[in-house]
């Protein structure tokens, strides 16, 4: 069962970009809850503490792929492992800077991996993407 308030988490080293897209994604009216993680470790232990509780596991994961301490890459593989354990998938979306092929193909190669964005990322993206999981809830309703 879901939570009736969706849950996104930003996973992204800069300040200035969990700024601005929470800032971008409350405009769009998104009434839920936005975490914050400054980088994949924070993240792995916020949904390996979280496993059990649905409601605690983000609907959505905005995921950057160049942190400290674990990137996006090390995120994604330990993601994978947990992902059996957690009580609800997330949707993730690869956020970054870099334009290069290599990061495209190699994000495209995770099948958890939804999309990969190019920053910045625009307030009608995140709408899109929003709409896009609020059809998926409403349709996997009975």
């Amino acid at each position: 069962m879901t939570s009736s308030q969706p849950t996104i988490a930003l996973v992204d080293d800069d300040k200035i970009f969990q700024l601005i897209a929470s800032r971008t994604i409350r405009a769009g009216n998104f009434q839920g809850r936005i975490l914050t993680f400054n980088n994949g470790a924070e993240a792995i232990v916020y949904l390996e503490q979280n496993a059990d509780n649905p409601d605690e596991i983000p609907d959505v994961i905005f995921l950057d792929i160049n942190m400290p301490i674990v990137d996006g890459w090390a995120f994604l593989e330990e993601y994978i492992q947990l992902k059996p354990q957690l009580k609800k998938p997330s949707r993730i979306y690869m956020v970054s800077s870099s334009v290069d092929n290599r990061d495209i193909s190699r994000a495209q190669s995770f099948e958890d991996i939804r999309e990969y964005i190019c920053k910045p990322v625009t307030k009608e993206k995140f709408s899109e993407i929003l709409a896009v999981y609020e059809e998926e809830i409403d349709d996997s309703r009975p």
